[in-house]
């Protein structure tokens, strides 16, 4: 018995609880739209990387191009936080005093 680093069936637990975040992400969208687009897509890669590691413990090949969704989904969550960042140090809030 080969000494595996990830577990099939703890693979699929990291994918029922990625499912789940997700999911409440995508159902409250409208409280903060670019937070929960951003939690969707990051949900979304990491459930790619246990898919395909679970075709590849298993022998499969059942996903034509992950590297593609991965870079894509990605792609928008690094956009979303690039601008968060810009608007945080746009934002210019007088000093306090007392």
């Amino acid at each position: 018995m080969q000494n595996e680093k990830f577990d099939t069936e703890i693979l699929k637990l990291i994918e029922n609880k990625l499912d789940y975040i997700y999911s409440i992400a995508k159902c409250n969208y409208n409280d903060n739209p670019e937070l929960m687009d951003t939690i969707e897509n990051l949900a979304q890669v990491a459930k790619m990387f246990a898919q395909i590691r679970i075709q590849e413990l298993k022998g499969l090949e059942k996903t034509s191009s992950p590297q593609g969704f991965i870079v894509s989904k990605l792609a928008n969550s690094y956009s979303r936080m690039q601008n968060y960042e810009k608007q945080k140090k746009e934002i210019n809030v007088p000093p306090w005093k007392l």
